[in-house]
């Protein structure tokens, strides 16, 4: 009882209280199917070397992605990440440092943010960015949450090559304020022109937004120029979805394309893939939007004495006066990622990071010219950054394993991302970055000209 305070009577009274029978009825909405049938198989008390030992040979069980050839991405991208990003954030000021509600003793703080939202704000071509938020997926509901705001309106279009999770994300925020989600079925991606008039026909004057991703989930890359059109004729927002920042040192900004709002995952620059978090969310706009931007925006100013200095200029959160007008539940920023993301990028500086985005290309390119060179194998994609989709003459998840048996991380089979589309079932998102060796390579398309 040292670490559980409560007793047996305290419990009885807890569950009493809210009317139910017992601990296991709390867990009623998870399936029986995902439930422990009681406790791991793990001894009940051990010291700290045994447990240690015990806990790093199940880790082993893993396959870590520095471990072998690999190609996974769709929405989570490994970039080399400089030594330098790592011993900087780790400084004492950067990574104790909390909310910086004092700017006199919080300039350092305040002036990382600030330099990130110039960043965010030069990449996606826009006017204005905040400082940060939690993740891409996030970014991307609070974006359609923000739109319903500006127009008043109750109906988000999503395109079908947005990534599924993202979409999820959206349903879950949209179904607490009678907000309409529309979804456009995903389509396998062709060597043919990509147009965008399947998105462009669907929007009318009762959308709020409308979502696409760019480079979309198949790794297809779009002009949306026409369909940023299509929506403020109709009177909507678009909003872009960019899973992948190093893309935009190589692809047209999204802000040149006409978009409101453009929201992503910077995960691909300073921030590890981390067995799958924290992670970071961009979220940038229009100046005339700025007071409907979810989350907070350091801005540069002068004190008494001329000197230059930063604030929070911006941060109408429910934690403010803002309460139930917030334009944000979201009570944070990422600030450790965002300070990552933004020493990696500075880093590279603007020629480093479009010879990287060039590199990523160029491997993807060379990558894909000899996966279609295999039997049973092809590329569908006739645009693409560094990831593509390619069909396989069995079963993609079938394949992904016996491969990851071999030691080859080969892909995301798209039937984890769309299990009801059974005609996607043969599909493979594979990713080429920097990180890519030609050995990779060869160990990749030979495991699959062995796979069937």
């Amino acid at each position: 009882m040292r670490y559980l305070p409560l007793t047996d009577a305290d419990r009885r009274d807890m569950l009493a209280a809210i009317g139910v029978g017992g601990i296991d009825d709390l867990f009623a909405d998870v399936p029986e199917s995902a439930r422990l049938d009681g406790l791991l198989d793990l001894p009940r008390h051990a010291g700290e070397l045994e447990v240690e030992r015990r806990i790093t040979a199940m880790a082993r069980q893993n396959l870590a992605a520095g471990a072998a050839p690999f190609f996974l991405g769709a929405g989570a991208y490994r970039h080399h990440v400089p030594a330098a990003v790592d011993a900087l954030i780790q400084r004492g000021e950067f990574l104790t440092a909390y909310t910086p509600y004092q700017p006199e003793i919080s300039q350092g703080t305040l002036q990382a943010l600030f330099e990130f939202q110039t960043q965010v704000a030069l990449i996606t071509g826009m006017d204005v960015a905040n400082a940060s938020m939690y993740d891409g997926s996030t970014a991307c509901a609070e974006a359609v949450l923000m739109a319903g705001r500006v127009t008043k309106r109750r109906k988000a279009l999503l395109s079908g090559g947005l990534h599924p999770h993202y979409g999820a994300v959206v349903r879950t925020h949209a179904q607490f304020i009678d907000l309409e989600v529309i979804e456009n079925p995903p389509a396998a991606p062709s060597r043919a022109p990509h147009g965008t008039a399947a998105l462009e026909e669907r929007i009318d004057e009762e959308c709020a937004c409308v979502v696409v991703q760019y480079p979309d989930l198949f790794g297809v890359v779009r002009d949306f120029t026409a369909v940023a059109k299509a929506c403020h004729a109709a009177g909507a927002l678009l909003v872009m979805v960019v899973c992948e920042p190093v893309a935009l040192g190589a692809l047209m900004a999204p802000g040149d394309m006409g978009t409101d709002i453009v929201v992503g995952e910077g995960q691909g620059l300073g921030v590890g893939l981390n067995f799958g978090g924290p992670y970071l969310g961009l979220f940038a706009t229009r100046d005339r939007y700025v007071r409907q931007m979810p989350g907070r925006i350091a801005g540069e100013t002068t004190d008494a004495e001329g000197r230059r200095g930063w604030v929070l200029t911006l941060s109408a959160r429910e934690q403010h006066i803002r309460r139930e007008r917030a334009t944000s539940n979201i009570c944070t920023n990422s600030g450790l990622c965002a300070l990552a993301f933004t020493i990696h990028l500075a880093l590279l500086g603007e020629d480093g990071f479009a010879r990287l985005a060039r590199l990523n290309h160029a491997k993807a390119v060379a990558l894909a010219d000899r996966i279609d060179a295999v039997a049973g194998a092809e590329v569908l994609n006739g645009t693409f950054f560094n990831e593509f989709t390619v069909r396989l003459a069995r079963p993609a998840a079938a394949v992904v394993e016996e491969l990851a048996a071999r030691g080859i991380l080969a892909g995301v089979p798209v039937s984890r991302l769309h299990p009801d589309r059974a005609d996607m079932a043969d599909l493979l998102l594979v990713t080429a970055t920097e990180t890519n060796t030609p050995d990779d390579a060869d160990a990749l398309t030979g495991a699959l000209a062995e796979a069937w």
